[in-house]
């Protein structure tokens, strides 16, 4: 059983520990808990985890966030791995900072990152791990926010946020998407 976990986000010291990189911490911190190495690779950072049997590909898209699909579709297609064996791990402004939400498939809600991977695979059809980041920003400075870092208070519960969406990836490829959707969303 082979999956491909994406985390998103933005190559760069400027982006690194911005709310919208937040993908790209959470597969660093979870490569770290399996000692498993990145490399620099076509269109990503890569990484390889074995767990209960499976084979775990962990990419970082190297494309920026808004051409994310691009990184997406090519590693789908050179793994073989299918939609369903697929999971984004994505920021989102419309959960409140660490809640998560894990989905089946839906709309790219204005992600930029989100609707590119729907344009090159092919639809919405793909599961996600949604990663509230919160929305405390005033009208019109959402873009601000984003690439914003994080407070002192949010970066100290990071880590928490964090090893749950691990639990849900590992879930994720342990069990189906749908089991752990009943046992992680509230």
């Amino acid at each position: 059983m082979k999956y491909l976990i994406v985390g998103l986000g933005n190559i760069g010291p400027a982006y690194e520990l911005t709310r919208h990189n937040i993908g790209f911490l959470t597969l660093d911190r979870l490569a770290d808990k399996f000692e498993a190495e990145w490399k620099s690779d076509r269109l990503a950072f890569k990484s390889e985890i074995k767990y209960k049997g499976r084979s775990i590909h962990l990419i970082k898209p190297t494309t920026y966030m808004n051409l994310s699909g691009k990184a997406v579709n090519y590693w789908m297609k050179e793994l073989k791995i299918p939609k369903e064996n697929l999971l984004v791990v994505v920021d989102e402004v419309a959960l409140p900072f660490s809640k998560l939400r894990m989905r089946a498939k839906g709309s790219s809600a204005g992600h930029n990152g989100l609707k590119n991977i729907e344009d090159l695979t092919g639809g919405q059809n793909y599961p996600r791990l949604r990663m509230g980041i919160g929305n405390d920003f005033p009208k019109g400075k959402q873009v601000e926010y984003v690439l914003g870092r994080f407070s002192e208070k949010e970066f100290e519960e990071l880590p928490i946020m964090m090893d749950k969406a691990i639990e849900m990836i590992l879930a994720f490829c342990r069990i189906g998407i749908s089991q752990t959707m009943t046992q992680f969303n509230d």
